[in-house]
């Protein structure tokens, strides 16, 4: 499992890389071996990255397994069939999409055209991204809830997970922990964090986290918090951008639009039960620009909005 080192005699840390980031494991006293339940994490993180990546080229050793390369390969010609998780998991994507906020789960022909982040980083010509803008349509996705099929109904159109599949795979984590009784632990998929269980160090069970400081040092927080267990994921505009003629393009691109999002948010970390949904809420409420009204309930716990002047707005967390 990577890198284990065992902390205290309860307390064992592991280091992995999959997903295309390096992820960390912490786990504070368990029913079983902890280097087992961690062995048994590695290959549950690396079947999902299996199934999931689009990220692989043909000539990968493991290319073919990626369920969701299948679908996009055939794209205009066929519907794919699916597992069951997998089904579920781009069902809830595509249904997200659909709703229109920003996060669209097939905006992948449009971020390789801006490509933020890479060294091919370019502003494209208006007309070539409404001829992208055809091929993100969430509603030319065809779902079949009897056999589990898939389809893209135009050739060119790409399914990308990658903004939901840290969140569910750490959901997937967490179940996994609780059945082999782990009695708390933190698993951080490259930033996504989700606490399981109540933090064992403190009496009222509450963990600490730190928020980002977007104008200095990945590490260095602006403010910091302490939370009931829960997921912690952030959206923010101050990692990857590109810089021409004066002005900042982010990578966080607007599927309404086109192009990167007009906004004084630097970022917005979410708080929620489960962590495919801090995910999803995480995007919805950065690209809603500002607080959204009622927003905060049973599985959302709260939110910190960091503006471009380094203004921090919080919304619940009233603990």
């Amino acid at each position: 499992m990577g890198i284990i080192k065992y902390i205290s005699t309860d307390q064992v840390l592991a280091q992995h890389k999959a997903m295309g980031t390096h992820i960390s494991l912490q786990i504070y006293g368990a029913r079983e071996d902890p280097e087992k339940i961690l062995d048994q994490t590695k290959v549950l993180i690396d079947h999902f990255e299996d199934l999931l990546t689009v990220n692989r080229k043909p000539d990968h050793p493991r290319y073919g397994l990626s369920e969701v390369t299948r679908v996009n390969d055939q794209a205009g010609k066929e519907a794919v069939q699916v597992s069951s998780s997998v089904y579920g998991l781009i069902k809830l994507a595509v249904e997200t999409s659909r709703e229109n906020f920003g996060f669209n789960a097939l905006i992948g022909p449009l971020v390789k055209l801006w490509s933020i982040g890479f060294q091919d980083a370019r502003v494209p010509s208006d007309a070539e991204i409404q001829e992208k803008m055809k091929l993100i349509d969430p509603w030319m996705v065809e779902l079949n809830d009897d056999d589990h099929t898939v389809f893209l109904k135009q050739e060119g159109m790409e399914l990308d997970l990658g903004g939901i599949a840290k969140g569910w795979t750490a959901d997937r984590i967490r179940d996994l922990w609780r059945a082999y009784g782990v009695e708390a632990g933190i698993i951080n998929l490259g930033g996504n964090v989700l606490f399981v269980n109540p933090c064992p160090k403190r009496a009222n069970g509450m963990w600490t986290v730190g928020v980002q400081d977007p104008l200095k040092p990945r590490g260095e927080n602006i403010t910091a918090m302490m939370i009931p267990e829960c997921s912690v994921v952030t959206s923010g505009t101050y990692e990857r951008f590109l810089e021409v003629d004066g002005h900042k393009y982010h990578h966080l691109i607007d599927s309404r639009t086109g192009y990167p999002v007009e906004t004084n948010i630097a970022g917005v970390t979410t708080f929620t039960k489960n962590s495919v949904d801090a995910e999803i809420e995480c995007k919805r409420c950065f690209f809603a620009g500002q607080p959204i009204a009622n927003w905060v309930n049973d599985c959302r716990l709260g939110a910190i909005y960091v503006y471009n002047d380094e203004r921090v707005e919080k919304v619940g967390l009233d603990y």
